[in-house]
């Protein structure tokens, strides 16, 4: 018997490309239903993320003209992994597998073919992974590949060239409801589930309407929430690094005392002044970084919920 399968799409402030999407996918869960690959009960499920323009507006307006549109609507912005978790946790009471993906249109909906295959092999989580990055710029092709290679020397489980396309069966999802971190970072949460998993690769389209809602500050933003989140070789490198300055200063202090011994002493500022400077700097990137961690502990500490439903469709319908 097929399974009841839900794609669950974060949004906010997408009402140019929320229509292009719901007829997008509509006309793929439908293919999908003819072939008898997913059940006539599999739905999409919006999740709007606090949205300052009509998104909910244009959620509400599909569900109400097709069964197969649900949604969710949050008391206020969360951001996108909140939101995306807020969708998972709801969805898995309804669904027995679940697509997640952005609303942009640029991950290939045709990979939810593989998903599908996959699932029949008995992965229980499916990542989609881009196959290239010609479509990037230079620069953030850079950023990427250098960001994952840095995750991966913090010695963080992650998919390379994955984002949040990914399929996960319900029994997945409950794994990952057991992990109740505030700071969330779901890419290298994931594979901490563990189960059968499985890639499948697809080409990354350009975005057909609206903007980017991960400018470079936010990235940089997420990219220093998935280290501090995930790993503690930062800290264990300010460590090794103090270590390091502190024999440099003792070697240091053997050769000023062999030039004062043997008379040749320059007077000068210019050492004391660049050694000043050079561990003034270094011990505010230290307590910075100390202090990324404290903050992450305050928060952890507090268990704010990650989220707070304000209206659920499908729970109204039900």
């Amino acid at each position: 018997m097929p399974e009841i399968m839900y794609i669950v799409i974060p949004c906010y402030n997408e009402e140019e490309m929320l229509p292009i999407t719901a007829k997008a996918l509509i006309e793929k869960m439908d293919t999908l239903i003819a072939e008898k690959r997913i059940s006539p009960k599999s739905k999409v499920m919006f999740v709007d993320d606090g949205s300052k323009d009509a998104t909910w507006e244009l959620i509400y307006r599909f569900h109400k003209s097709c069964d197969m549109f649900t949604g969710l609507k949050l008391s206020r912005n969360k951001g996108h992994q909140n939101a995306l978790l807020a969708g998972l946790m709801t969805a898995k009471e309804y669904a027995d597998i679940i697509v997640s993906m952005d609303a942009d249109l640029q991950d290939d909906i045709n990979a939810i073919d593989g998903f599908l295959e996959k699932r029949a092999e008995g992965c229980e989580i499916v990542y989609g992974v881009r196959s290239s990055r010609e479509t990037d710029t230079g620069f953030k092709r850079w950023t990427a590949q250098s960001y994952y290679k840095v995750l991966s020397a913090m010695g963080v489980d992650i998919v390379y060239n994955h984002a949040d396309y990914r399929m996960m069966s319900k029994r997945a999802v409950e794994a990952l409801a057991e992990f109740s971190e505030v700071n969330l970072f779901l890419r290298g949460i994931v594979p901490m589930v563990g189960f059968k998993s499985d890639i499948v690769t697809y080409e990354r389209a350009a975005r057909q309407a609206g903007e980017s809602k991960y400018p470079l500050k936010k990235m940089i933003a997420f990219a220093v929430e998935g280290i501090t989140s995930l790993s503690i070789k930062p800290i264990r490198f300010i460590t090794a690094l103090g270590i390091c300055i502190f024999l440099v200063s003792i070697i240091m202090l053997i050769y000023f005392l062999v030039i004062h011994a043997l008379g040749r002493t320059i007077a000068g500022w210019t050492t004391t002044v660049v050694s000043v400077w050079a561990l003034g700097g270094l011990q505010l990137f230290a307590i910075g970084i100390i202090g990324e961690y404290i903050g992450k502990i305050y928060l952890e500490t507090k268990a704010r919920p990650k989220f707070i439903i304000e209206t659920d469709l499908e729970k109204e319908d039900r």
